[in-house]
């Protein structure tokens, strides 16, 4: 099932898509409302709502290889690092292009939306937790990766996480295709089974220390194939039975 997050001329709503046609929600966990739109008559929005958004580093061998790591030295647990809510930006979105940067780089990945409360749960419960599953592109400053001492400009200046279009309810994470296309040039072609920590073991660990509450949003890593996006480019991230989201880039200017 595809849950939305949506605006019409209402307001922001939940919703399930069936037939081309969106069931109101009374909220993001909540029961049909009795309010149908057609999906051509909204405009769909990131999928979440997240008091944090936690993120994976490194976590496919080969994009260990490509960033300068040894493939035969992997991480022994997950590298985390956070996305501040400015990132967080909706399918369709401009990707800003910076002028402080010279290397923005797309990097598409499976993200998890969780449905309630998490805390220091076990791998094998973790999926229990899970909303659904969506699509999002940690879209990085490269250069600013390498020269900055945090990540902080990097990886969280303003719409450096579009997300969406939507989330699937009902999907199995374990092996699923992860391609990223830029004008319409295949860049990144992976699968979720050569992750090296699994869905449930991120979940899991991250839980062991952070609390993760309804709405929160939690990328997996990306394949390796992360490359450079210019103004004028649109980028595409396409993921097994969940879609594809779709973001133009465009230049902005910044003091």
């Amino acid at each position: 099932m595809q849950r939305v997050r949506y605006r019409s001329f209402d307001g922001v709503h939940w919703g399930e898509v069936q037939g081309g046609r969106v069931h109101q929600l009374t909220g993001m966990v909540g029961r049909p409302s009795g309010h149908v739109v057609d999906l051509s008559e909204v405009t769909l929005l990131a999928p979440c709502e997240p008091r944090s958004i936690v993120c994976v580093g490194k976590n496919y061998a080969k994009h260990v290889a490509e960033m300068g790591g040894s493939v035969d030295a992997l991480p022994q647990e997950p590298g985390l690092f956070l996305k501040a809510l400015n990132a967080l930006s909706n399918p369709g979105d401009d990707i800003p292009m910076p002028s402080w940067t010279n290397e923005l780089h797309h990097e598409g990945e499976l993200a998890v939306v969780i449905a309630r409360t998490m805390r220091d749960v076990a791998a094998e419960d973790a999926l229990d937790y899970v909303l659904g599953f969506t699509i999002a592109n940690d879209v990085t400053a490269r250069d600013a990766q390498r020269h900055d001492l945090q990540w902080v400009r990097a990886k969280s200046s303003d719409g450096f996480c579009p997300v969406g279009p939507w989330l699937e309810t009902d999907l199995d994470p374990s092996d699923l295709s992860v391609q990223v296309r830029v004008n319409g040039e295949l860049r990144q072609d992976g699968r979720t089974s050569d992750l090296i920590f699994s869905v449930p073991e991120i979940l899991a660990y991250v839980s062991r220390f952070l609390t993760l509450e309804p709405g929160d949003l939690v990328l997996t890593g990306t394949p390796d194939g992360v490359g450079p996006l210019d103004p004028g480019d649109t980028v595409e991230v396409t993921i097994d039975a969940i879609g594809t989201l779709q973001n133009p880039v465009v230049a902005r200017d910044r003091a």
